[in-house]
């Protein structure tokens, strides 16, 4: 693989001179936009509900979400606390007292004995701390900055109230998903750990007498899993990184920033999940409180008008307005772009979460639901108030005055969308901001692309196999979409990245709900260890 990374620093050496960077552009957009257009309309099949049509998926999404927060009874918010002192370590000594798959009546008669024991060692790569920065890092990025810019351009400042609302129910689904994902994974020859969806399907199903189901479920959730670091985990990423840059610098073509990206990414992900974690557990808390620390500073210098957003933000949110679809609509944009942004029940994260150093399945899933509670309901809140106030203030553009997914903006007529629309809200209150929100975006980019190319692996390696070939081979298609993503439109590569996240709720919310009373069971188990640990 190494050799691999050489060879793309001597074509990029090479190319440079020789080649014209816009007519390749043009060439890659050309091919890809028929492909992405066909995936979506069948992705994105969608039933009339009052005026508007909405995608089946979505729906899907949503009640699968209120099903499990109400069958958890609102355990995405009675069991932060716990999530919040389990992600910090401090319940790792459970794992020292207790064996793997204990019952709740053997916890309670080891706790009470108090008997001396030999306990085998922990399984797994990753801390709670490195395996949820690893799945932020996945989730975390430019789905908060593009996406929410996206969502805003589209459906209004309403949208944001459904994004919240989504993000935390969100937060139900991840806490089933990523105790699945431990639950049933997976331990290799070499101690490397496969989990996700493709086993808690095929494992957890057969135990229901549902094995046909189950291995049809987890073969689809495979092929779209590699759909979706292809797409929103890559093209996405690499299309907004290299946007932002351009914008910046002035470069005229986004092939040679797609070749530079990719020769870096190949670098790190050659190393796997620890590599990944390590770099991510550096990344994503360095550039979330830098992100967050520049949005509040817009916040706070335009205190006084914090009421009028929020009136704006509510009144777009309920009240119906042609021009953006109605509340319906608004509320399709915003749904929409809270489950690209924190992947809740796409079942993405319970991958990365699988390979936790845990003996107490439950306790990665309540660390993973604080995962859609930073994500949207903190960080993507923040970017749709600094967007909605200094629109306010200077009045940037006109919602739904749209090309495309693109507002066009007041004055000088210019398009933007995405990445460009957040850099322009930023610098219009903070002067140069965007040479920070260019560093931002494209760390953001590469580590979400580190985390998504872990996802993919695993459901290639669970199609052809744990082989070095295998392996091998999908890095290097990985490392050429990233070319493709940055050289693509933003329509194109929206259309695709939608298409192949949402296309991985289907197969994941129905095994699910169907083993939800699975994941109840573990996170009861848990939080009696914890109480009798407690006690002790």
């Amino acid at each position: 693989m190494s050799k691999l990374i050489k060879q793309l620093l001597s074509l990029i050496v090479l190319l440079i001179p020789t080649i014209t960077f816009a007519s390749i552009d043009e060439v890659i957009e050309e091919n890809f936009q028929p492909i992405s257009h066909a995936v979506t309309q069948v992705v994105f099949y969608s039933v009339p509900i009052g005026p508007k049509n909405v995608p089946i998926v979505l729906i899907v999404l949503l009640l699968g979400a209120l099903f499990f927060t109400l069958y958890f009874k609102f355990a995405n918010i009675r069991l932060l606390g716990v999530a919040i002192k389990a992600t910090k370590g401090d319940y790792d000594a459970l794992d020292h007292a207790y064996e793997e798959g204990e019952s709740i009546e053997k916890i309670i008669d080891v706790a009470e004995s108090n008997k001396e024991r030999k306990i085998t060692p922990v399984i797994g790569e990753v801390t709670h701390f490195q395996a949820l920065t690893a799945a932020l890092s996945a989730t975390v990025g430019l789905g908060n900055i593009a996406g929410v810019a996206v969502a805003i351009a589209l459906g209004g400042p309403g949208a944001i109230i459904w994004m919240i609302l989504a993000g935390f129910l969100g937060m139900s689904t991840k806490l089933v998903e990523a105790t699945l994902g431990v639950k049933y994974r997976e331990v290799g020859a070499d101690g490397k750990i496969y989990g996700g969806p493709m086993y808690y399907l095929k494992k957890g199903l057969k135990e229901k007498n549902m094995a046909g189901l189950g291995k049809v479920l987890a073969i689809m959730y495979a092929i779209f899993v590699v759909g979706g670091s292809f797409g929103g985990g890559n093209m996405f990423q690499s299309n907004q990184a290299t946007a932002q840059f351009m914008s910046l610098t002035g470069l005229e073509s986004g092939f040679i920033f797609g070749l530079v990206l990719a020769a870096l990414v190949g670098i790190v992900i050659i190393g796997g999940i620890k590599r990944i974690g390590k770099v991510t557990e550096k990344i994503v808390p360095f550039m979330g409180i830098l992100f967050v620390g520049a949005s509040l500073i817009i916040i706070f210098k335009n205190f006084d008008m914090i009421p009028n957003a929020a009136v704006q933000i509510w009144k777009g949110a309920f009240e119906s307005d042609a021009l953006l679809g109605g509340v319906v609509g608004v509320m399709i944009v915003g749904f929409q772009r809270a489950a690209f942004s924190n992947e809740a029940g796409v079942g993405s994260a319970s991958i990365a979460h699988a390979a936790v150093k845990t003996k107490f399945p439950a306790s990665e899933g309540i660390v993973a639901s604080i995962g859609p509670f930073v994500d949207t309901v903190v960080i993507c809140t923040m970017t749709a108030l600094v967007i909605v106030i200094t629109n306010l203030k200077y009045s940037l553009f006109e919602y739904a005055n749209l090309e495309g997914s693109n507002v066009v903006m007041n004055g000088s007529g210019q398009k933007l969308g995405g990445v460009d629309l957040t850099s322009a809200a930023f610098d219009s209150a903070i002067p140069h901001f965007s040479v920070v929100l260019t560093i931002a975006v494209i760390l953001f980019a590469f580590s979400t692309m580190l985390s998504w190319s872990y996802y993919g692996i695993q459901g290639w390696s669970y199609l052809f196999g744990k082989s070095k070939l295998a392996d091998t081979t999908y890095k290097v298609l990985f490392l050429f979409v990233i070319i493709v993503g940055a050289s693509s439109s933003l329509n194109s590569v929206v259309e695709f990245s939608d298409s192949m996240i949402f296309a991985m709720v289907f197969p994941n919310v129905l095994g699910l709900i169907i083993l939800a009373p699975k994941a109840k069971q573990e996170i009861k188990r848990y939080l009696t260890a914890i109480k009798h640990k407690v006690e002790d």
